[in-house]
């Protein structure tokens, strides 16, 4: 009969303990032993003698192996389909990741309940929540949970039990980080109980076919808690993210050995739950203006070309160190484009203060938003709009020139979908053929010639305590620029 006893294990030299230390008497690295099983006895033994028996495992040609045709579940979620990479894959592992309250469960319970029929039950598994709960949460979402189990437990071999007992075809763990194993020490969360629970869940859905969707929180730098390997063990790693005060939601895959991680999906968190935007670009600029400091950015979302709207403020800075802000844009890489602007464009934005906002709650970490950043910089000194059919693509380098960015098709073919007639490009950049999607396009070598064409002329250098003047100048002269072309 096989035994199994608690050990501590040091991550850096391997050294085991039988109790808790913080310092490593081995390597002297501090915090690093972790509670882990050990087994031995009966089955080890077998192990061992199963070993000697086995056949020596034969390599082979890659060319030689015949290949194999995924059986792939359908998603009733298109954008989860897709983001899977064409639908669940028997005996996957998925790990999903969020922020707290950014909508992991209620996507699962959606998910879960309309996949669940009665020849592939599913299994619900909440360590966080009640029964009770949950049957409330999807009575507030309109759902019909028919076949759907509830299992409102942390024990991990009470898990395994209702597992075995069920026989599901999907199992929903919410989440990892409360569950616990009786074979360790370890309070629920601990390094030791998660790699535990999550390497028995694992090993159960390979052996079973069943497939496993797991719920990971979210440290306060943005990784998944727990040990890094949970990410290694599992065969896809989703995350969902966005703006609580903002209603979209992007899931996207930042691992996946069944498909590709280019696919996102975009959610719309409303009453009824996460509904899927079908039609992002469409949403994101249902409220766009065309005024001074507006400029229209087309980012990739993994595959997917976006139309979003890019807001900048500048204004005199009484301050000795001006302040710049930005609120879905990568603020070192604000302060880099500011500094272009000031040494190759002319703009003087020493004494100003420069707040840039994406709309919509997204994330933008794509170069290729650098010259409607720029752009939106330059309308706001000037105080005048850019044109509202006016789109722009393309990377700003230190030197102030332009550079070319990939996928630039399929980007003006969304914006033309969107009815945007004209497009400023990297005058580098070069075009397949279009077709009918063919905007009026405007190229320029560097970022002070993509403002004068976008706005007529170079704004001002702004000058403290002359900003309003100068401003209303500028929007006289490039109106009347503007007039002339």
């Amino acid at each position: 009969m096989s035994k199994t006893k608690s050990v501590f294990v040091c991550q850096q030299c391997e050294y085991e303990s039988p109790k808790w230390a913080g310092q490593c008497p081995s390597c002297q690295t501090w915090n690093s032993l972790v509670e882990s099983v050990q087994r031995e006895g009966a089955a080890g033994a077998a192990r061992s003698r199963q070993r000697a028996s086995a056949a020596v495992p034969q390599a082979q040609k890659l060319q030689d192996i015949p290949p194999s045709d995924l059986m792939r579940i359908a998603v009733p979620i298109g954008e989860l389909h897709r983001v899977l990479g064409g639908g669940l894959v028997p005996g996957s592992a998925v790990l999903l990741s969020g922020d707290p309250g950014i909508g992991k469960s209620t996507l699962l319970l959606q998910f879960a309940i309309a996949l669940a029929h009665a020849d592939r039950p599913v299994l619900y598994v909440s360590g966080e929540e009640s029964a009770a709960q949950i049957r409330l949460r999807a009575t507030r979402l309109g759902l019909d949970p028919q076949e759907l189990y509830v299992l409102a437990e942390i024990g991990l071999e009470d898990i395994l039990d209702a597992i075995a007992q069920v026989r599901p075809g999907l199992v929903i763990i919410d989440s990892i980080q409360t569950l616990v194993s009786a074979e360790l020490t370890g309070v629920p969360g601990s390094i030791g109980q998660v790699r535990e629970c999550a390497s028995q869940l694992v090993a159960l859905a390979k052996q079973t076919g069943v497939t496993l969707f797991m719920v990971g929180h979210v440290t306060k730098e943005g990784t998944v808690a727990g040990p890094k390997t949970l990410e290694h063990m599992v065969d896809t790693v989703l995350a969902l993210a966005g703006d609580q005060h903002h209603n979209y939601r992007i899931l996207k895959a930042t691992k996946n050995r069944f498909g590709s991680t280019n696919e996102v999906g975009i959610f719309a968190m409303q009453e009824r739950g996460l509904v899927e935007v079908p039609n992002p670009s469409a949403a994101f600029l249902a409220e766009r203006e065309p005024v001074p400091g507006s400029a229209i950015a087309v980012p990739l979302e993994g595959s997917r070309p976006l139309l979003v709207e890019v807001q900048a403020l500048v204004t005199y800075s009484p301050l000795a160190v001006p302040r710049r802000m930005a609120n879905g844009f990568d603020q070192s890489r604000l302060h880099m484009l500011i500094a272009v602007l000031t040494k190759r464009a002319g703009l003087r934005l020493a004494d100003q203060d420069v707040y840039v906002n994406v709309v919509g709650g997204l994330e933008l970490d794509e170069p290729a938003v650098d010259l409607a950043v720029c752009l939106a910089i330059a309308s706001s000194v000037a105080d005048v709009a850019l044109p509202g059919d006016l789109v722009a693509i393309g990377e700003v380098g230190l030197a102030g020139e332009l550079r070319s960015v990939f996928k630039l098709e399929e980007r003006i073919r969304e914006a033309v979908r969107r009815g945007y007639k004209r497009a400023l490009l990297p005058r580098t950049s070069t075009l397949a053929a279009l077709g009918d999607a063919r905007p009026d396009l405007s190229r320029a070598e560097s970022v002070r010639q993509a403002i004068r064409l976008a706005l007529g002329k170079t704004p001002p250098k702004s000058q403290k305590g002359q900003d309003r003047g100068a401003h209303e100048d500028t929007r006289e002269e490039a109106e009347e620029a503007t007039a002339h072309r």
